[in-house]
């Protein structure tokens, strides 16, 4: 996991999207969030407080990106399109979008219902969508029956049904089924349900208030209550609802932010009114260039790259030779293409909103160079408190886990540059030494790995590689340890030292006195950083032999199970839980077992 701390202190106040990066800057994880600093630093305060999925989601992070949008419900919808985009494996979320949740409402029906689909057929029928997942359609249905009174049954509609559902009494439903409103009345309010969806809330408020004031004058107060009730909880949904209104146009937007020799480009791509996604790039060399010329650079090189040219390009600045870039990109998309520079408006606003973009991303850039810096401040301060002949540029670290004795591990965590290099990361399942004693097994752990080096024994390029600083978790016991495994094998050059948790002493060879550095010190994070992923990464494989481990010994204790039985049960059924399961008789028939043993083996288990 990165340090981000200078970064998290100048996120924006604001709603938006934010998107958790791996080490190979892969995306793993899309949230939304109404304040991006709030929510994005609640993910690296104390671990305690975070679910289980969260804790091993933060511990894979390596970078972030946000996106700023202008409310919640932008953020909602943009979240949604980035998830089906990337596939972020710590996301609820669907693989093809074949399966997209959609809503649909079959408007040939007599009395039509709202409801999900993940089919869409071309039936005449309106849909919506899609959408994330069905827990986002679930909610907008939540809503949708909150603020309007259609039917939620499945029944035929005969309109001659004795009595109403709990709905119709709740003014949830206009009651259909017992004729309370004809064809016509329910239609009406289907009507309103697809106007609502299409963003035009301002027809259905007017509707309902006219509905509202026709009521009232008749003195059916009653109805006008119920109405204003509607009234007033739709317009309070719009308030908060200020989505993308560009109709069904496809739309790139396009703004930079520069600074000295860089810019960074933002690309926001609107498909059919619906902001889908975005892309970042930087551009270099452009401290002597006025920003159309920047502009005008971006778009001739990012559309001879790009199959899709949209029908129309907003931009924030004009650009120098217009006219011929338009020729260009119309004769390339083969029909008209506008280049734009909005004034005012929803095109201004969007347009605003990427420019914003832009500057933050640069902010981040710059916040982001400095991190890298500390990293080599880090190196440089180790270099310095430990006397390194080189800049410790890899870090190896080791750790030792095991209960009593029992099911030991080892565990090798890398760091190259400051950062988590996972793919050099090895595990030893300790298999010489029995009983409790860390030493030995540190020792042996050391030896399996540095016999490879000292050797040249593997073509595993991760055995080959020299360390800058080999880092034990531990005191100077652990130490001496390493130590006597470097002689033995004749391992000079690398330098050694170890971490004791307690008062994180550090201690190196030839060295009497504990090392202490600073605790705000750069250095002595980067090694607690190292030793926390060695003891993480061992301990996970601990467990995981131990409870195996422990199931193992279930069937070991079982009377007239020894090793073969035990390989046949596990060879039929394919694991223990299935073992578990499986029905005596099925035991029974295995070559050996009989009726009783089956018995004492479901017995016990």
């Amino acid at each position: 996991m990165g340090n981000f701390s200078k970064r998290l202190t100048q996120l924006p106040v604001k709603p938006g999207v934010y998107l958790m990066k791996d080490i190979s800057n892969n995306v793993i994880y899309i949230g939304k969030a109404s304040v991006l600093r709030n929510r994005v630093r609640s993910y690296f305060q104390k671990k305690a407080n975070l679910q289980p999925k969260i804790q091993r989601m933060v511990s894979n992070i390596h970078d972030f990106e946000f996106i700023v949008t202008e409310s919640e419900l932008e953020a909602f919808l943009l979240e949604s399109n980035l998830i089906k985009r990337y596939q972020p494996r710590f996301n609820a979320r669907l693989k093809d979008g074949k399966s997209y949740p959609f809503i649909k409402i079959d408007t040939a029906e007599s009395f039509p219902q709202v409801y999900i689909t993940r089919k869409l057929i071309d039936d005449g029928s309106r849909y919506f969508g899609p959408y994330a997942n069905a827990g986002s359609v679930r909610k907008t249905l939540g809503l949708l029956k909150k603020l309007f009174p259609y039917r939620s049954c499945t029944k035929h509609i005969s309109g001659t049904d004795e009595r109403p559902c709990l709905d119709y009494h709740i003014n949830r439903c206009v009651g259909p089924c017992i004729g309370a409103v004809d064809e016509e009345g329910y239609s009406e309010v289907i009507q309103q349900v697809i106007l609502f969806m299409e963003g035009k809330t301002h027809h259905v408020t007017k509707n309902i208030r006219t509905k509202m004031l026709e009521a009232s004058e008749a003195l059916d107060y009653e109805k006008a209550a119920v109405l204003r009730d509607q009234l007033l909880a739709i317009e309070q949904i719009h308030e908060k609802q200020k989505v993308i209104n560009l109709s069904t146009e496809n739309i790139d937007v396009i703004a930079g932010a520069n600074y000295r020799d860089q810019s960074r480009m933002e690309v926001f791509f609107v498909r059919e009114g619906k902001l889908v996604g975005r892309d970042q790039f930087i551009m270099q060399g452009t401290d002597e260039n006025s920003a159309g010329e920047i502009l005008g650079a971006f778009i001739t090189q990012f559309y001879t790259h790009t199959q899709y040219i949209p029908s129309k390009i907003l931009i924030s600045e004009k650009i120098v030779d217009i006219q011929s870039i338009i020729s260009w990109l119309t004769n390339k998309k083969s029909s008209k293409v506008e280049v734009i520079v909005p004034i005012r408006g929803e095109k201004k606003r969007l347009l605003s909103m990427v420019e914003e973009n832009a500057k933050r991303g640069l902010e981040q850039l710059k916040l982001k160079a400095l991190e890298e810096g500390s990293s080599e401040e880090a190196m440089s301060q180790l270099q310095e408190e430990l006397n390194l002949p080189r800049l410790p540029r890899r870090i190896e670290t080791y750790d030792i886990s095991n209960i009593q004795g029992s099911n030991a591990v080892g565990s090798m965590a890398v760091f190259e540059d400051g950062k988590p290099y996972k793919r050099d990361y090895r595990r030893f399942i300790i298999k010489n030494i029995e009983g409790i004693d860390d030493y030995r097994m540190m020792k042996e752990v050391l030896t399996r790995r540095f016999k490879k080096l000292k050797d040249n024994s593997s073509s595993t390029q991760a055995w080959v590689k020299i360390p800058d600083l080999v880092l034990i978790d531990g005191g100077k016991g652990h130490l001496g340890a390493a130590l006597q495994v470097f002689l033995e094998l004749g391992v000079q050059d690398i330098p050694l030292a170890s971490i004791a948790k307690q008062n994180e002493e550090l201690f190196v060879p030839q060295t009497p006195e504990p090392i202490i550095l600073d605790h705000r010190s750069q250095a002595l994070y980067l090694l607690q950083r190292s030793r926390d992923e060695a003891h993480r990464f061992a301990i996970t494989l601990h467990r995981k032999r131990r409870s195996k481990s422990s199931t193992i010994s279930k069937l070991d204790s079982i009377p007239g199970i020894g090793p073969q039985r035990r390989k046949q049960l596990l060879r039929k059924f394919g694991s223990m839980a299935m073992v578990r399961n499986a029905r005596i008789d099925d035991i029974a028939s295995l070559p050996g077992f009989n009726i009783s043993l089956a018995g004492r083996i479901k017995e016990r288990l």
